[in-house]
């Protein structure tokens, strides 16, 4: 842990959330004009509502304030490693159904889609310099994508991107937190630094 605590690491540390931050901002960004694209191409409404997408974690958490910077992390990683896997499994249902037909909304699901890996590497990142080694991705493998109709796969879809750019909000707001000088790499930050 000294590692984590030397001035060297924690100018690191305050480098990758910065760069973190900004990378969560226009992941966000991208998110929001594919989800305008997306529902304009497979002509759903705007406001149509959408169940929560299984093998996601929700954005919202009871209790944000308690977390430690470690919790923050690795629920962080988590959940885009699951939105990796939702969003290949999406880009794939495109190519099936649309192939070339609708090109423009492909490359922004392929965009959208490394951005997301690129966050789950520098998350990754964080919790090397927190002295915490990232779980492993190795063992079970991803769960296989429901058998739905056209319909309820676009529905799907709508609520995979629109929970993405929850959490990309929520990323932002945990990396905020952990340039906290208070906040070293386990400790919980006090009621006063609630959002």
């Amino acid at each position: 842990m000294a590692a984590a605590d030397s001035p060297s690491a924690a100018l690191r540390r305050r480098d990758l959330c910065s760069r973190g931050i900004r990378l969560a901002g226009k992941m966000r960004s991208d998110v929001i004009d594919l989800l305008d694209t997306y529902v304009e191409r497979q002509g759903l409404d705007a406001s149509a509502s959408v169940a929560a997408v299984e093998g996601v974690p929700a954005a919202a958490v009871e209790r944000w304030d308690e977390q430690t910077g470690t919790q923050r992390l690795l629920e962080n990683l988590a959940a885009y490693r699951a939105f990796r896997v939702l969003l290949s499994q999406m880009l794939e249902e495109h190519r099936e159904q649309l192939g070339e037909a609708d090109a423009a909304l492909g490359r922004a699901l392929a965009s959208v889609l490394l951005q997301v890996s690129a966050f789950a590497y520098h998350l990754e990142e964080l919790l090397r310099l927190e002295s915490r080694s990232p779980p492993s991705e190795e063992g079970a493998p991803p769960p296989p994508a429901p058998h739905l109709g056209l319909f309820e796969r676009k529905l799907r879809g709508l609520g995979v991107l629109r929970e993405l750019a929850q959490w990309a909000v929520r990323s932002a707001r945990d990396l905020r937190q952990l340039t906290k000088p208070s906040l070293g790499s386990g400790s919980a930050p006090s009621r006063a630094e609630s959002p």
